[in-house]
């Protein structure tokens, strides 16, 4: 069994019910709505390019380096 609060315990114990408001305890997610599924997009996205660079590594035939020096 609980031991009852007494006349202390009950003054905090209503002094500490606004902690639990959902407005104090949702903030974050409520200010930023759209960052989780942000993140996860940009996590796939991440992997999914290190993944094609992996299998269809770019030749350096590409990168030509047109070095013109003007002196």
């Amino acid at each position: 069994m609980t031991k009852p609060l007494g006349p202390t315990g009950e003054f905090f114990k209503r002094r500490d019910e606004w902690r639990k408001h959902p407005m104090v305890t949702n903030q974050l997610r409520h200010a930023t709505p759209g960052l989780g599924i942000a993140l996860v997009a940009f996590g796939v996205y991440l992997v999914g390019e290190q993944v094609y660079y992996k299998l269809y590594k770019p030749s350096n035939e590409h990168y030509h380096s047109t070095s013109s020096s003007s002196q």
